[in-house]
């Protein structure tokens, strides 16, 4: 698994003290390929698909999970999670499929 946290600020906002979801997806995009690459390995996203289960609030504290669901050849499919450290609810969610470069 592949961990980080995150406290998101007030640049980052879409609505008043609520995080923009494209800085989420962004960040879950990270977290999943960077599974891939502490691994040596480079890779793109070839496709994604994200869920915002609750609002993330600008000063929340996530944890940040990538993790390997399936690997064939270089096609992989990462999960990655965002989970507020306070109560451990997970806030979003988001799958993607990743291409390794030879």
């Amino acid at each position: 698994m592949c961990r980080a946290e995150y406290t998101p600020i007030d640049q980052y906002v879409g609505y008043d003290g609520v995080v923009h979801g494209g800085i989420l997806f962004a960040l879950l995009d990270d977290v999943m390929a960077n599974w891939l690459y502490l691994r040596g390995e480079v890779c793109f996203t070839a496709k994604a698909e994200i869920r915002y289960r609750r609002p993330v609030l600008v000063g929340e504290t996530l944890s940040l999970e990538g993790r390997l669901l399936e690997r064939r050849g270089r096609r992989v499919v990462l999960e990655g999670r965002g989970i507020r450290l306070q109560d451990h609810q997970t806030l979003i969610e988001a799958t993607g499929t990743f291409m390794v470069q030879n």
